[in-house]
């Protein structure tokens, strides 16, 4: 086992993983920008080094600067967490070209595995069911039109590149079709450098389904059970929970055979996610991608098997065997995403926090990369911490999360804690029944007093407005829905805002 650790990451999975790397006599040593000088992740770290500015390109996605920051303190092996620099295969490469251990896949599977579409094809020859779509990037509408007639209405657009959701979008004919690919291609251009486009079949009512998979040395691969990730705004997930309450034990042992079929037809190595879309109604399943790092949500997963994921990492990078039994899932759990935003329009908001009392008690684990008094600032995502919780069952489990969410307070910024207290209360998600469109269900409703459709723009009565519906799961409004006036819409990574110049700034409807 190798004697030091430097994580390059920040906020709460930098706090989780050195707090691992502590508890097996590894020296954890932080790299930290200018913004992140008083967060905890950097008091709780054996030794930490500034790295730059408060501009990830000039600090955690500095190769250069992180490179030195490991020479300086002769880091044995480099962590990257996720985010960041922890699906590029060039740092990788670079750490390991060092003569540092990399935690994580070999630089060449998550060469492999970064392309959207290269993933799609290799996932096909190995018998991993893939969904209809296309076997080479899109190079124009035209051809996008096209391929959707082929496939088949409606088509998901997305990038080839990137993760996160960012740029993707619904299409149920060619019209919005044409602008989803336009949309999508330049998003990924800006975000990505790259703008290569996949189309596939998209299936509604879908649920988003993980699996957990460790790549061993001996070239084995295991899993440890799945996640139901189908909580999500934009694509990105909100809320977690295994095992998944929408899959039967038919589906479930399919989905984990293919799994690991999956692993195996890269070599995998370490922990990685195999993340499959899935039908309810037909009972199958398509894969979306190999996450070659640990999740965000993989606290959920630690606490039915009661393996420590990061400690794994560490001991398969180290070039130790694996687990000598791999433990079968006990129990239910659950992961709520704590962020720092509008929890109606899920906006960020920075600020500093003024009270932070969290819960506490059986079954219960908070990862939080802030405390009471710390600033959040503008320059990195909004994630304040993870609240999760245990039980003997999904019941139990439930009940623990109300009890815990109600004793959550954060005060000095808005978060989305009222929005995940309203969630728990929904019969969809209570129940189980749910798909990846619940939260647009939510919040993504028309204004009830609207006059106008905010899509199309025509009278709201005038027609069957089915497709804008669907559009408003995916879409910012385009004209305002009292006057028709079009819409100043600004759109990032983490949302939208649409601002009428008579009515002002739009507003979600509340009602559920």
């Amino acid at each position: 086992m190798f004697e030091s650790v430097l994580v390059a990451n920040r906020g709460e999975i930098a706090g989780r993983i050195i707090h691992t790397a502590r508890a097996m006599g590894i020296k954890a040593i932080a790299v930290y920008s200018d913004a992140d000088a008083d967060l905890p992740f950097v008091a709780e770290a054996d030794e930490a080094v500034l790295i730059g500015p408060a501009d990830p390109a000039r600090s955690y996605l500095n190769v250069p600067a992180v490179l030195e920051a490991a020479r300086r303190t002769n880091a044995q092996a480099v962590h990257p967490g996720y985010g960041f620099l922890a699906e590029s295969a060039a740092f990788a490469r670079a750490v390991t070209d060092h003569g540092r251990v990399w935690v994580g896949p070999p630089p060449l599977v998550i060469a492999r595995m970064s392309d959207k579409i290269n993933a799609r094809n290799l996932m096909k020859e190995a018998g991993v069911p893939v969904a209809p779509g296309v076997w080479e990037p899109v190079p124009d509408a035209d051809t996008a039109v096209g391929e959707a007639e082929r496939i088949g209405y409606p088509v998901l657009v997305k990038p080839a590149a990137g993760a996160g959701g960012v740029g993707m979008a619904a299409a149920r004919d060619a019209a919005a079709l044409r602008t989803a690919y336009e949309a999508a291609r330049s998003s990924a251009a800006r975000l990505f450098g790259r703008d290569d486009i996949l189309l596939e079949r998209f299936i509604d009512g879908a649920r988003h389904v993980e699996v957990q998979i460790l790549g061993l040395n001996d070239g084995t691969v295991v899993t440890l059970g799945d996640r139901d990730c189908s909580v999500q705004r934009r694509y990105q997930k909100v809320v977690e929970e295994a095992p998944s309450p929408g899959v039967g034990p038919e589906l479930r042992e399919r989905m984990l055979a293919a799994a690991v079929r999956a692993g195996e037809a890269v070599g995998y190595r370490g922990a990685g996610t195999v993340e499959f879309l899935v039908d309810p109604a037909a009972q199958e399943f398509f894969f979306l991608e190999l996450s070659t790092r640990l999740q965000v949500e993989h606290a959920v997963t630690e606490l039915v098997t009661g393996i420590d994921l990061v400690e794994w990492q560490f001991r398969i990078a180290a070039g130790e065997p694996g687990p000598s039994a791999v433990p079968a899932p006990r129990g239910h759990a659950v992961e709520f995403r704590v962020y720092a935003e509008d929890p109606r329009r899920f906006l960020p908001v920075p600020g500093t926090i003024k009270v932070w009392e969290e819960p506490v008690g059986d079954g219960i684990r908070i990862d939080a990369g802030y405390v009471e008094g710390d600033t959040v600032t503008p320059h990195y995502a909004m994630l304040l911490a993870k609240l999760c919780v245990h039980g003997h069952d999904r019941e139990h489990a439930l009940s623990k999360a109300r009890a815990a969410l109600d004793a959550f307070c954060i005060e000095g910024l808005p978060t989305n804690l009222p929005f995940l207290r309203e969630l728990l209360d929904r019969p969809e998600f209570a129940g189980g029944a749910y798909d990846t469109g619940l939260v647009a269900r939510m919040r993504g409703a028309a204004p009830v007093d609207a006059a106008y459709c905010d899509r199309c723009g025509e009278p709201a009565a005038a027609r069957d407005h089915g497709p804008c519906r669907e559009a408003r799961r995916m879409e910012p409004p385009r004209y305002c829905p009292h006057c028709r006036r079009r819409l100043v819409v600004q759109v990032t990574p983490l949302g939208w805002t649409a601002r009428c110049s008579e009515h002002g700034e739009l507003e979600p409807d509340p009602a559920r």
